[in-house]
């Protein structure tokens, strides 16, 4: 539409189904890279993807014309399938159903980059669950536990 002026910033976050660290260190910047390409051709436009074993941050730009739901059905259906095609884990692979979508201003840009570029880091502090639970709660999210990324079997 003309005349609309936007800058949206999206962090989103889905998990390995049943959160197992199914992610090897030796493909995971090939998985990265795709999602990346996935979200500029669903019309977004990627800054950093990153993650741990057993879940992914996706940081882009998001035209308010596109639905975010679509993109991440595209990224997660796409780029599950590249993983099994590719025969990279012991049995097939899935993502958990659902992710987490936060919005962010420009002014928060550099501090969200950090934070997605540091998951390893981070992660050696706090579990995806705790992550999660933590940022929804910060963005005043109503959730049911119950619903929340199921824990490893």
């Amino acid at each position: 539409m003309a005349n609309t002026y936007h800058q949206l910033y999206i962090q989103t976050i889905f998990g390995v189904k049943c959160r197992e660290a199914l992610i090897d260190l030796d493909w995971e910047d090939k998985l990265h890279s795709i999602i990346g390409n996935l979200i500029n051709q669903a019309s977004g436009k990627s800054i950093l993807i990153n993650g741990t074993a057993d879940h992914i941050h996706c940081f882009f730009h998001l035209k308010p014309s596109v639905n975010i739901s679509d993109i991440m059905q595209k990224v997660k259906s796409n780029s599950s399938k590249w993983i099994n095609d590719s025969k990279l884990t012991p049995h097939r692979f899935e993502w958990q159903k659902g992710f987490g979508c936060f919005s962010y201003g420009h002014s928060q840009k550099n501090q969200v980059y950090q934070y997605v570029k540091n998951q390893k880091e981070h992660h050696k502090k706090y579990t995806f669950r705790e992550e999660y639970m933590m940022l929804l709660k910060k963005f005043e999210v109503d959730f049911d536990e119950a619903y929340i990324f199921s824990d490893p079997v």
